[in-house]
């Protein structure tokens, strides 16, 4: 006999009350997080992750409470698995965006489902751009004058290799190094300035640059995946390996606030696409 939806509901909220009042009996919501990340997080927590963490932590009746630290190499070694100074617990509790299965953390049921965007400066002869396969079908002296963001490695990069397209790229970082701008704000500076003409961005950065433009000075193109190059992912939360009661906690409250997220996400104009449907697990026995 199926169980009806507002017992399940009951259920749900009883599970969550009874994880964070006897497990952990905690009052801080703990998150690391770069406090110079638009549009993920911001000190002034402005980000969207900062606004899904409030949410989570206001349903568990906790406080956010923030380790900050650049996201750099090394980020979850010194802030998720780092202990605290005094040896009891640890220094943050939780990553509010790493990719599914990302090999450093445990990682949540997705929150975001998003693709890379062809990001294009209108009034600078390429306003007639509506596809990305248009690019590769310039005539040679027009190719020529194209500028393109390329990155040290990601999706973009690869089709601009795969197109013949490298010798107009201009190389850029994956992690700035910039202690005062993150990759969306460089990118943004660099278009504006006309360094560079279009880049192939990954979606919340390159809805941070639209949205943060007044004047309508962006085409926006996003990236179909294909056999060969995949360029739409899964977000999820990160939480450690040993965590296991945290991540299933995390896994509720996701799901009772699936809209409210979607919502939140959406008031960023980031695109959202369909989150698959994880494969079901079989059974050990």
């Amino acid at each position: 006999m199926k169980t009806s939806s507002t017992a399940s509901k009951l259920l749900l909220l009883a599970s969550i009350a009874t994880f964070s009042t006897n497990i952990y009996a905690e009052d801080k919501f703990k998150v690391c997080a770069d406090p110079t990340n638009p549009p993920y997080s911001t000190k002034e927590q402005t980000g969207y992750e900062n606004k899904i963490a409030a949410l989570l932590a206001e349903q568990l009746g906790q406080a956010v409470e923030y380790t900050w630290l650049p996201d750099r190499i090394g980020f979850i070694r010194n802030t998720l698995k780092a202990e605290n100074d005094n040896g009891q617990g640890f220094k943050c509790d939780v990553v509010m965006g790493v990719p599914v299965g990302f090999e450093l953390t445990d990682t949540t049921k997705a929150y975001l489902h998003s693709t890379y965007v062809l990001l294009i400066a209108k009034g600078r002869g390429w306003d007639n751009i509506k596809e990305a396969v248009q690019l590769t079908q310039l005539e040679p002296q027009k190719q020529e004058k194209l500028k393109v963001a390329m990155f040290d490695r990601g999706p973009g990069t690869t089709w601009l290799q795969k197109n013949g397209l490298l010798e107009q790229g201009v190389p850029y970082q994956s992690m700035t190094g910039d202690s005062e701008h993150n990759v969306a704000m460089q990118i943004e500076n660099d278009l504006r300035s006309g360094k560079i003409d279009m880049v192939i961005l990954w979606g919340p950065m390159a809805a941070y640059v639209q949205t943060h433009d007044a004047k309508d000075s962006y085409i926006a193109i996003p990236m179909q995946s294909t056999a060969d190059i995949k360029f739409d992912f899964s977000i999820a939360m990160g939480v450690r390996q040993s965590d296991g009661k945290r991540k299933q906690l995390l896994n509720d409250l996701i799901d009772k606030n699936k809209d409210k997220i979607a919502a939140i996400i959406a008031s960023y104009k980031i695109p959202q696409l369909p989150i698959p449907v994880a494969p079901a697990k079989k059974d050990d026995d």
